[in-house]
């Protein structure tokens, strides 16, 4: 597991630019992503990884290209001091797990990160990080995968109340 630091207002843009957008594939899009800033990623993200930003990550456009490319890098978690609106809900959307640590800022590439989400903190490099609560529902969502997974184990008489 790799930690792979950015700084405040990391655009959708930077995550996978825009030339990028008629690919739908997750694979495809993790070969492109960071293009142009970071372009060690695409070759040497692996499976596990996690990416930790600043402030406002996933700025920009609303695509949901940009979850997609990360989970196809086999991201599975960002930290963030804070995220842009529409990312967060697009990454729960992809089943990419976006946890909000306002002390993000004091992980460092060379650290490792196990979260410990359902006490509130993560653990890095022997430190104690307090992260805001994921809620139940979106962790279930993300836990399916997304939500066209999380709709496939919807059953119907839990949608219909009387």
């Amino acid at each position: 597991m790799q930690v792979w630091k950015f700084g405040d207002n990391i655009d959708t843009d930077a995550i996978i630019p825009g030339r990028f957008l008629t690919i739908n594939d997750p694979k495809e899009l993790a070969r492109h992503a960071f293009e142009g800033i970071r372009d060690e990623f695409a070759g040497k993200a692996g499976q596990g990884d996690i990416i930790v930003g600043g402030r406002n990550f996933g700025c920009g456009s609303s695509r949901e290209h940009a979850p997609l490319a990360l989970t196809g890098a086999g991201i599975t978690m960002v930290i963030a001091e804070s995220f842009a609106r529409i990312f967060y809900r697009n990454s729960i959307n992809v089943g990419l797990l976006p946890v909000i640590c306002p002390q993000a800022s004091r992980i460092g590439e060379n650290d490792q990160v196990i979260p410990h989400l359902e006490e509130g903190y993560l653990e890095v490099s022997g430190k104690k990080l307090p992260t805001e609560p994921v809620p139940e529902f979106l962790y279930r969502i993300i836990q399916a995968g997304g939500l066209v997974g999380f709709a496939k184990t919807i059953r119907s008489e839990d949608l219909c109340t009387r």
